[in-house]
């Protein structure tokens, strides 16, 4: 199956950005969703995840009240709204098939830069 992840860019603190998933041969309406991040020189870092209906999100600490996960099942695509944005939350992107700490894999990320 398949993942692609876009909305990525360059943005100055404060700013926002939408990120988009879109998924592929596998039924995503049946899948919770997770977004993970991976900053410079760092390990991978869990942002966010969604249960296949969108009935249940869960967030980070550093990402609570600033992004927003959503999904539309029939389009079957996944979305990561952040607003507020912070220097610190310069990473690579990713959306990964699976709920927070069981997803298994991810697309190939999208670069998200905060900075003046």
């Amino acid at each position: 199956f398949q993942l692609v992840e876009s909305g990525g860019g360059l943005v100055q603190p404060g700013g926002s950005l939408r990120l988009s998933c879109v998924a592929s041969g596998f039924t995503f309406s049946w899948s919770p969703m997770t977004w993970v991040r991976q900053a410079p020189g760092k390990g991978l870092e869990w942002v966010s995840s969604m249960t296949n209906t969108g009935s249940r999100t869960t967030y980070a600490d550093s990402v609570k009240g600033r992004f927003t996960i959503s999904r539309d099942n029939a389009k079957a695509t996944l979305y990561l709204q952040m607003n507020s944005l912070k220097p610190e939350d310069t990473a690579v992107y990713y959306c990964a098939k699976g709920p927070a700490g069981g997803w298994d894999t991810r697309g190939q990320g999208t670069q998200v830069t905060v900075s003046s």
